[in-house]
């Protein structure tokens, strides 16, 4: 096991945000969850929604990043190891695909479940 190195421990940071980039500048879809979030994050300071709540519109916008960047990785890993047309390749992307729609679905139910009382007090 080699020691613990800070250089080597700072150099992993820049790998990870080397990641992040390249998934919100090649994948389409990280984008459009992006911009649901922007626009998520500017509707809870326009409600001034609870830090609770807060709370819960963090965790669901990570949660579906979090899922973007595996589906991302995993489509990476199979069409580098299968580049031809393989039905089980096609299972494993569209698997990996299904959990970034959950986390998704589930992110826009927390989302409605929060924002749903205020945009009532409009009307």
């Amino acid at each position: 096991m080699k020691p613990f190195s800070v250089k080597e421990r700072l150099q992993s940071f820049k790998y990870a945000w080397r990641g992040i980039r390249v998934a919100i500048w090649q994948e389409h879809n990280f984008r459009i969850h992006l911009l649901a979030a922007l626009i998520v994050i500017v509707t809870g300071f326009y409600f001034e929604i609870s830090n609770t709540e807060w709370c819960w519109i963090v965790l669901a916008i990570c949660i579906v990043f979090t899922a973007e960047l595996f589906n991302t990785a995993i489509e990476k890993l199979v069409d580098l190891k299968s580049p031809e047309f393989d039905p089980l390749a096609g299972k494993i992307k569209d698997i990996a695909a299904g959990a970034v729609l959950v986390s998704a679905l589930s992110a826009a139910i927390i989302g409605l479940l929060i924002f749903w009382p205020y945009i009532e007090d409009i009307s």
